[in-house]
């Protein structure tokens, strides 16, 4: 791989907790088990940077234990840190509660994450060969979309992946139409594709989204087991998935785009990665926790040549 994954989305530390049900409003429940792991974008970076793709992490991130424990998870994953810390507040948490049918909820207390400034952010290059990220969430932070707004543009010959989130219909109509217009990928899971093209087809949930995109790009939507949607200019298609009984889907989606990203890098074509991509989020099913990818070894041995 010659390109690089330049991640400009938050890294925050989860506070994941595994219980029989959510409970009641103003009720309790007791965790069966509980962790604390690094998540948000670092998930996305960890299965990238596991099926060999270069790694840079362009986004803010705090100066306390929190920012500590993240930034060493990142540099155990290879993946280098491109901004300085900042000293105004440190990373922020999630609290992710995982039930017994391996559905996850997440309540999000933002920290420095949320602040990326223009003036960091100028000073990482993307080019040529490059895949940048752009999490949905950073067009929810005022500073981190101000941050993108200006440096987007100069960000030439790079591919452009955009994941809108579970917060995408938050996100104001010309705040993402502004940045879907810079856009050469836009990777979404199905209920946000429903839900931001309006329909509840999902073949004409993609063929309206990659209409809001430019030319040449293309849309994938997740579709858990039943694999991704994969649209381009005039054409959508199903890339089959892979059946298996989640034990916990927290993250599932992060692998995804992570392996999604790095196959691309590599040359694969946008179906090629599409598949791998569905196997890695299988895969990531299968174990508990947020950042559970598979290696590249993993997923050759899952997917045999042919």
């Amino acid at each position: 791989m010659t390109g690089r994954l330049v991640h400009t989305g938050q890294v925050i530390l989860d506070l994941v907790m595994r219980v029989d049900s959510l409970p009641d409003p103003g009720g309790d429940v007791l965790a069966s088990e509980t962790a604390l792991l690094p998540g948000g974008g670092f998930n996305v970076m960890a299965a990238a940077a596991r099926s060999g793709a270069q790694v840079v992490y362009a986004g803010a991130h705090g100066a306390g234990q929190f920012g500590d424990r993240v930034r060493t998870s990142l540099h155990e994953e290879g993946v280098t840190v491109a901004c300085p810390p900042s000293d105004e507040s440190d990373t922020g948490v999630c609290v992710a509660l995982v039930d017994d049918t391996g559905e996850r909820t997440f309540v999000t207390g933002s920290g420095a994450e949320a602040g990326l400034t223009a003036e960091r952010l100028a000073d990482v290059e993307a080019g040529a060969g490059d895949v940048v990220y752009v999490s949905g969430y950073s067009l929810l932070h005022g500073p981190n979309r101000r941050a993108l707004e200006a440096w987007l543009p100069s960000v030439t010959g790079a591919a452009v992946l955009l994941d809108p989130g579970p917060l995408a219909s938050r996100i104001p109509r010309e705040v993402l139409d502004s940045t879907l217009s810079r856009v050469d990928i836009l990777s979404t899971n199905a209920r946000e594709a429903r839900g931001l093209a309006g329909t509840d087809e999902l073949g004409e949930a993609a063929a309206v989204l990659i209409d809001r995109l430019r030319p040449s790009s293309a849309v994938v939507v997740r579709d858990g087991a039943g694999g991704c949607l994969v649209a381009t200019g005039g054409s959508v298609e199903r890339v089959d998935g892979f059946p298996v009984s989640p034990v916990d889907t927290n993250g599932a989606g992060d692998a995804h785009c992570g392996v999604l990203a790095a196959m691309l890098l590599d040359g694969a074509t946008l179906r090629e990665a599409a598949r791998r991509a569905n196997a890695a989020a299988a895969l990531s099913v299968l174990r508990s926790g947020p950042a559970t990818a598979p290696t590249a070894a993993e997923l050759d041995a899952f997917l045999p040549a042919g």
